[in-house]
């Protein structure tokens, strides 16, 4: 059991969802403009078509944006990054940065980040973002 707010998984978000709990970051694609997006609908936000395909993306992306929360959230202890993840693929998700000092010093802008799971129940797994790691 967890006091964290969880999301509530839709129709439209359940491919997310269940590709998070499979370790996978997947969004969606349009068919008709090849337009990368999120987060999850039934149509392209750029042309409005409904051909839309859901992808594997490959969870590897930069940091755009954050803010150091200093006053906590249920389930989280402060200071944790709250950040806006650049994708590979074009789209910017909201994220959290794990796996590294909650500081700017250690939160540059533009760093290479990885995603990396985090079960939180048996029915809920984030993506959350940690530092890449070398090849």
């Amino acid at each position: 059991m967890t006091d964290r707010v969880l999301p509530t998984p839709t129709p439209e978000t359940r491919h997310y969802w269940e590709g998070a709990k499979a370790g996978e970051l997947r969004l969606q694609r349009c068919d008709k403009c090849s337009q990368a997006y999120f987060p999850p609908r039934p149509f392209c936000p750029e042309c409005g078509s409904r051909d839309v395909s859901v992808f594997k993306a490959s969870g590897k992306g930069t940091l755009h944006s954050y803010i150091i929360n200093e006053l906590g959230a249920p389930g989280l202890k402060p200071p944790f990054a709250v950040a806006i993840v650049q994708l590979e693929e074009g789209p910017r998700l909201l994220s959290n940065i794990l796996e590294c000092d909650q500081t700017p010093e250690a939160l540059q802008l533009d760093m290479p980040l990885e995603v990396v799971f985090e079960k939180v129940t048996d029915d809920i797994t984030l993506p959350q973002f940690r530092p890449a790691k070398e090849a």
